[in-house]
């Protein structure tokens, strides 16, 4: 069986072992690639390897000098799916309670619960997901905070790049902080 962007090659399942398409157009493949460290970002503050998923006090804890943490992280994440995403398409972005252009974006403030950050980060993700579904790997947008314009074909591989990148960042938190390890989860 294949999926919308998939082509049947005669060579059985053309999925890997994460679901990712072995012969899906660039944008299917750029896209299904984005979901998988966008889902392990969001793993990393759940139970890993039969552990209980972080407490509020885990997830918001600096570990780094900067201070990096899990919370902050995922605000981030959000705050770039939404700026290069939908601002820069010229789509329209919640209002933010914080400045995206400050360190406020990497740090989760007091009331700033765990659930609040997943749930505006499942937002910022949805609103991406639309304009990526609406227009063409070749689309043409421009950021508010910059001169150049960009491709939605850039602008998917940049933020695959940052949500890797920053994943990998929270891989060594979580280790830091419990010693939960690991890039998927185990099948059940």
């Amino acid at each position: 069986m294949t999926k919308e962007g998939d082509e049947d090659m005669g060579d059985g399942d053309n999925r890997d072992t994460t679901g990712l398409p072995f012969h899906g157009d660039e944008k299917a493949t750029l896209h299904a690639n984005l979901d998988r460290v966008r889902d392990a970002v969001l793993w990393k503050l759940d139970g890993l390897d039969g552990l209980d998923g972080l407490d509020e006090e885990q997830a918001r804890r600096p570990m780094t000098p900067s201070g990096t943490s899990l919370l902050g992280l995922v605000k981030h994440l959000a705050s770039v799916e939404y700026g290069w995403f939908v601002e820069s398409f010229g789509r329209e972005v919640e209002p933010l309670w914080f400045d995206p252009y400050s360190d406020e974006d990497m740090r989760a403030g007091p009331d700033e619960t765990t659930e609040r950050i997943v749930a505006f980060y499942g937002r910022a993700r949805a609103a991406a997901d639309r304009v990526i579904a609406e227009l063409p790997l070749d689309a043409v947008g421009r950021p508010p905070w910059r001169e150049d314009s960009v491709s939605l074909r850039w602008v998917l591989v940049h933020m695959l790049e940052e949500t890797a990148r920053h994943a990998g960042h929270m891989d060594i938190v979580r280790e830091l902080i419990d010693g939960a390890a690991g890039d998927h989860r185990p099948e059940a």
